[in-house]
């Protein structure tokens, strides 16, 4: 090795790189022309160390987490890290041939701020102490000449939608999906603010806002949710009949029609971009308060980025459907066995009380005007049911024309006059029921309380039906 004659290779390279990655490459063509050594320089971009050179291997990481593996502990320490055991090292991560010696030293700005890491690795023993010195000297010069760059590269705007399409496929839920989209709609655009409205069976609404909205888009969100049906309606089919738009601000003020909710909230710049069908999706609204002309580009990436959106929305709510499915009643929409079972394993004993209910002579409905108008008593039956209950008080649907209703209570003669009030709603519909009513016990399980609760109601049915008793202690 040879200090000086390498330190003269790599700042006459150095001199002639006008970009990062170039300047970057220099550094590992210079370290790889002079030694054995396997070379990786990584910047620190968004989130993670990303590989912007690198030379002597067969294959690199890409990118490496802050804190992971010994280049992301050297980027979180901001020291020079030397390993001479790597079986030893916890952090390290194999990946090419064996090594002997690997020594990582930070990059560092002019500011002192670290955005980087040069790697170095050997498959044979060398001048550690010197290397060292020479890495740390690299590194420093490297720095300097990155900083007068401009630093390191920023994420494109490519590399940020695909980021954002991840964490929207990956999103649980619509309220969470909805906050990623309108993080993604800003920060790829490059506007201050994004909202997205979203058609549903009351008309277009406002999607959940993201944590900390910026001032215009808090205004712009204000003058929505106070807008009429009939406006946020026309933002949303003016992008289904026309496709998406962008403002050029050549013309002064906005004079189009049907914008004039968002230019009270001061919009100047917008781009309009249609979210999934005319019945179902919605539109997406990128914003500024500052006159722009948003270039073509953005606005494909927006229309992009509504896609994605939609696909991921439609995915979720197809998952609910086939989940509520899965729990519910495919004829009256209450939940069935499998909730209830879950419900009463929750009771609590001498507080939770379950209502059997029985429809009075269901069998000769069936028979005399047929299964399609014992379905509709069925139906009526479970909305009326459901009405006579408090907020709180749970209906199931578990058998034919059997329902149980799981209600908390402070004594039992609460859970009768709650099977009372569920009686009265049948012969409001010109039909009778008989509802058994027991209180879970402390010294039995839920399948016991709810045998005494069909043995009171059978009770009630060899007297004529029409009523509730409560099973006795």
């Amino acid at each position: 090795m040879h200090p000086e004659r390498l330190t003269a290779d790599f700042t006459a390279r150095l001199n002639r790189a006008a970009t990062v990655a170039g300047s970057c490459q220099a550094a590992a063509t210079t370290l790889a022309a002079h030694s054995d050594v396997m070379v990786a320089v990584l910047l620190h971009v968004h989130d993670r160390l990303r590989c912007v050179a690198a030379t002597g291997s067969w294959q690199v990481f890409a990118s490496v987490l802050p804190g992971t593996g010994v280049s992301g502990r050297t980027y979180a320490a901001g020291r020079t890290q030397t390993v001479t055991d790597v079986a030893a090292d916890p952090d390290y991560i194999a990946l090419g041939p064996p090594v002997a010696v690997e020594i990582c030293a930070p990059i560092v700005d002019r500011a002192g701020r670290v955005i980087g890491v040069l790697n170095l690795e050997w498959s044979e023993p060398v001048d550690i102490d010197g290397w060292r010195v020479l890495a740390e000297r690299v590194a420093a010069d490297l720095g300097a000449h990155l900083d007068r760059l401009g630093g390191p590269p920023a994420e494109s705007r490519s590399e940020k939608l695909l980021r954002y399409a991840g964490a929207m496929t990956s999103a649980a839920s619509e309220r969470a999906l909805a906050r990623v989209s309108i993080d993604a709609a800003r920060d790829v655009a490059g506007l201050a603010a994004a909202v997205l409205l979203l058609t549903g069976p009351d008309g277009p609404r406002l999607a959940p806002p993201t944590a900390r909205p910026g001032p215009l888009e808090s205004r712009l969100r204000e003058r929505l949710a106070a807008a009429s049906a009939a406006e946020l309606g026309e933002l949303v089919s003016r992008a289904h009949r026309h496709g998406a738009s962008y403002t050029l601000g050549e013309t002064g003020p906005p004079t189009t029609r049907g914008y004039e909710v968002l230019v009270d909230a001061d919009v100047c710049t917008l781009i309009s971009v249609p979210v999934g069908p005319p019945d179902a999706g919605g539109v997406l609204l990128v914003a500024d308060e500052v006159a722009s002309r948003p270039d073509p580009t953005t606005v494909n990436l927006m229309e992009l980025l509504a896609a994605q959106a939609w696909s991921c929305l439609d995915r979720l709510r197809s998952l609910q459907k086939l989940h509520e499915q899965a729990i519910s009643d495919p004829l009256t929409g209450l939940p069935h066995h499998g909730p209830f079972g879950e419900r009463i394993a929750a009771a609590v004993a001498d507080r939770t009380a379950l209502l059997a209910v029985d429809v009075d002579d269901f069998k000769s409905i069936n028979d005399t005007y047929g299964h399609q108008a014992g379905d509709r008593v069925l139906v009526g039956l479970a909305r009326a049911l459901e009405r006579a209950l408090r907020h709180g008080d749970e209906l199931y649907r578990i058998g034919g024309d059997e329902f149980v209703a799981v209600v908390e209570v402070t004594a039992p003669r609460e859970a009768v006059g709650i099977a009372e009030r569920l009686a009265g709603a049948a012969r409001a519909l010109g039909r009778t029921i008989s509802v058994g009513v027991a209180v879970q016990r402390s010294d039995e399980s839920p399948d016991l309380t709810l045998r005494r609760a069909d043995a009171a109601l059978y009770t009630v049915k060899r007297a004529g039906g029409d009523g509730a008793r409560l099973a006795p202690d």
